[in-house]
């Protein structure tokens, strides 16, 4: 599997192990804008309906660590199916439209960017790998932590890696000797060391695609995140995370899942169905144009009225698909009903009829909808669809220290480095 380290290394001091995250690196090192005393950064997600983009900056004294919104856009996506490009040009149009808005109500321009990756393309593997320690005293170093990572990386099948690159790499948990490690194993004493890891990746073109889009309207790309890690970051508490919890974002074209525990995600899947397959249902159901269809998915009043029995099974019947596409997964990791903070639901699709009620049944699991608060300049709203461009701007600014998700600006080439003078140490007069 191919990867591309990150210009961020993401650690969390409050879960088993210390994971550390590691992000895709884009083109070189750079840093969120700063404007004398103001720090600003851009998060752009480009979902399959519509493109967001949100300049926050870093909240005042009185605000604490939250980041005020200052500018808030959205464009129409045109070009892109499943999460993934298929007209890049058409891509590009619905990013410059998106991110002029956000300049004309920033009043600044916007040079670089966060963005979330997301599409069917998208998924998880968790491998093992170990390490000798290498040390004479058995003291276990970066250096060891970093072997048993890639000796985990290694472990890959080919099927789950080809056509891939790596964009997180998320330590699970840590053995040394055969014991569980609680807590960052640098600095213990053993002579093997052992590790889970959960690898994020996405399919090579697609990513590919995505950053040359970004780019070509004008903007730098910063950092690349996996949406449903960002979107967790504002609609998931630290205790829900400890617990154990999912969060599905059910968007137009796809479905995305972040499964947590121990403050950590475990697993991650994308399936290639959404809310548009409910409007189809409609459409085909009662007869009516899609347009119709859609406000009556959404419960908007139109001109004729339909049978509302008939109405509700025919939504039922696909977020029972839905669910029980999720129920299957959380088999396969041996958490079904197993959740305690349960399913956390956000997305476009979040606000279909019973969603809420029917998820609770399926998988007997406690259900609510995903919200989110931000000041966008003195007015506060509350609004999950811009869960993921927000959390985009939360971690580009750094300013929630709980997330576990904090960059803190090493390079891959700085820790070449380092790991080359740990290296050569020995061998040094």
């Amino acid at each position: 599997m191919k990867k591309r380290r990150s210009a961020n290394n993401l650690a969390s001091s409050n879960t088993v192990g210390s994971p550390e995250t590691r992000f895709i690196k884009c083109k070189r090192v750079v840093s969120p804008i700063t404007t004398m005393s103001r720090t600003i950064v851009t998060g752009i997600d480009i979902g399959t309906y519509q493109v967001k983009v949100l300049v926050a900056e870093r909240g005042g004294d009185n605000q604490g660590n939250t980041p005020r919104i200052i500018a808030a856009a959205a464009s129409e996506t045109h070009g892109v199916r499943h999460g993934y490009i298929t007209q890049p040009a058409e891509v590009v149009e619905s990013i410059k439209l998106a991110v002029a808005e956000a300049e004309k109500i920033a009043k600044i321009k916007i040079r670089k960017a966060f963005v979330s990756v997301g599409g069917i393309g998208l998924s998880s593997i968790v491998s093992h790998g170990s390490a000798i320690i290498s040390r004479a005293d058995s003291e276990i170093t970066d250096l060891d932590i970093q072997k048993a990572i890639e000796a985990s990386e290694d472990e890959i099948p080919q099927s789950a890696s080809i056509n891939k690159k790596i964009i997180h790499t998320i330590p699970l948990q840590y053995k040394v000797d055969g014991k569980i490690v609680l807590g960052n194993p640098e600095g213990t004493k053993g002579t093997k060391l052992e590790v889970r890891t959960l690898f994020v990746s996405c399919l090579e073109h697609h990513l590919n695609d995505l950053i040359e889009a970004i780019e070509k309207s004008g903007v730098e790309v910063q950092d690349i995140v996996a949406s449903p890690i960002a979107a967790s970051l504002v609609t998931l508490t630290k205790q829900q995370k400890v617990a154990g919890c999912m969060l599905a974002n059910i968007g137009a074209e796809t479905v995305s899942i972040a499964v947590f525990e121990n403050n950590i995600p475990i697993s991650l899947e994308v399936f290639p169905i959404g809310s548009t397959d409910i409007t189809n249902d409609i459409a085909l159901g009662l007869k009516v144009p899609l347009e119709e269809a859609e406000q009556i998915k959404i419960g908007a009043i139109t001109s004729a009225t339909y049978p509302r029995k008939k109405l509700e099974e025919i939504v039922g019947a696909r977020l029972s698909d839905i669910f029980e596409l999720i129920e299957v997964h959380l088999k396969k990791i041996n958490r079904n009903g197993l959740l305690p903070a349960g399913i956390v639901i956000t997305g476009g699709g979040s606000g279909i009829g019973n969603i809420e009620d029917l998820a609770k049944v399926t998988l007997r699991l406690p259900s609510r909808i995903a919200s989110i608060n931000f000041k966008e300049s003195n007015k506060e709203i509350k609004d999950a669809s811009s869960a993921v461009a927000y959390g985009l701007c939360i971690l580009g600014l750094n300013s929630d220290s709980s997330t576990g998700f904090k960059p803190d600006g090493k390079s891959f080439l700085k820790k070449l480095i380092k790991t080359i003078l740990k290296l050569s140490r020995p061998f040094l007069p």
